[in-house]
């Protein structure tokens, strides 16, 4: 997914006013800043968060935050308000997914070889599926921040975390004086006040599971996509991917190769993302625009279903130019 400086992607044409760009590796995937009306110390306040976050939050170093709570379960751990605030979400949509987003599936990762960063991955291995444990034990204490994960329960944070950072980092932009801003973290695009071009933030979405892409137009919200045709690998068990079943724990497959949600907050279309794509074929459009959303999915054959809605912000190209 890319987000454009103007109307023209070819010529990046821009609208007036400064345009500062900027790309970097963060959180495992690339993290892709635009920043209008700014200065390069936008870009590098955005660069600050992002590190804070990822350090905090990240499964992959033992001396996280996140870690050092997986490590205690069964017993009260304090943590950093919006690492609490950032588990409180994911406890809230998973109750409001039914329980298709599941935050308690690090231990299905874990036996499926996914306990490195992924191109560390060892894949041979016997793959015993290990299902989640679900939200419904976690205690939760916004008085003293304190968390209780169940006994043998591991949580990750993933994609909502992506989400959550690149919100918090558009809206600092703006609270720090720039007129707009875009923060894209593998994916999971947040975009806030002014674009750099006349059709304000033009986003091109790369129909994962498809030779196919489509063009939207926002003037402020997310578009968040997750997919099961990237992150892959074998293992002596068969093929894994990193989107989890939440009930057997094995690799979801559901008829779906990608979910794509265009919501009013990163937060938000991530969660729908992930939660769309254990809706299967049949079930996703209507999750996410009971969810106030919209978006589209690719099939598993390669079909592109657009959802109730999505027409609003499609954009319609011809020689790269916008019609």
């Amino acid at each position: 997914m890319t987000a454009y400086l103007g109307a023209n992607p070819a010529a990046g044409e821009l609208a007036g006013g400064e345009v500062l760009e900027h790309t970097f590796k963060a959180m495992g995937t690339d993290v892709h800043v635009i920043v209008v009306g700014g200065t390069p110390a936008h870009i590098a306040l955005v660069e600050t968060i992002v590190a804070d976050r990822e350090a905090r939050w990240t499964r992959f170093d033992p001396d996280s935050e996140l870690m050092r709570l997986n490590r205690h379960t069964g017993v009260p751990v304090m943590v950093s308000q919006d690492t609490f605030q950032l588990i409180e979400a994911a406890v809230e949509a998973s109750h409001l997914t039914g329980g298709a987003f599941d935050p308690t599936v690090l231990g299905s990762l874990v036996a499926a070889g996914y306990s490195t960063t992924f191109g560390d991955i060892d894949g041979d291995r016997q793959v015993e599926n290990v299902a989640p444990h679900g939200v419904d034990g976690i205690r939760l204490d916004p008085v003293t921040n304190m968390v209780v994960l169940p006994p043998e329960t591991g949580i990750d944070l993933g994609g909502i975390a992506k989400g959550a950072t690149a919100e918090f980092a558009a809206s600092e932009v703006l609270k720090w004086g720039a007129e707009g801003c875009c923060v894209n973290i593998g994916g999971d695009l947040q975009v806030q006040g002014r674009g750099p071009g006349p059709e304000g933030w033009v986003i091109e979405i790369d129909c994962a599971g498809s030779d196919a892409s489509r063009w939207v137009g926002l003037a402020h919200g997310a578009v968040c996509t997750s997919t099961v045709s990237k992150r892959r690998w074998d293992t002596e068990s068969g093929p894994q991917h990193h989107i989890r079943d939440t009930v057997s724990g094995g690799p979801l497959e559901s008829g779906v190769a990608s979910i794509t949600v265009i919501g009013r907050s990163a937060i938000q279309a991530e969660v729908l993302t992930k939660a769309a794509m254990a809706a299967g074929v049949e079930g996703a459009e209507p999750l996410v625009t009971g969810h106030g959303a919209t978006g589209m999915a690719v099939t598993s054959t390669g079909r592109i279903i657009e959802f109730d809605g999505f027409n609003h912000f499609e954009l319609h190209l011809w020689n790269n130019t916008v019609r």
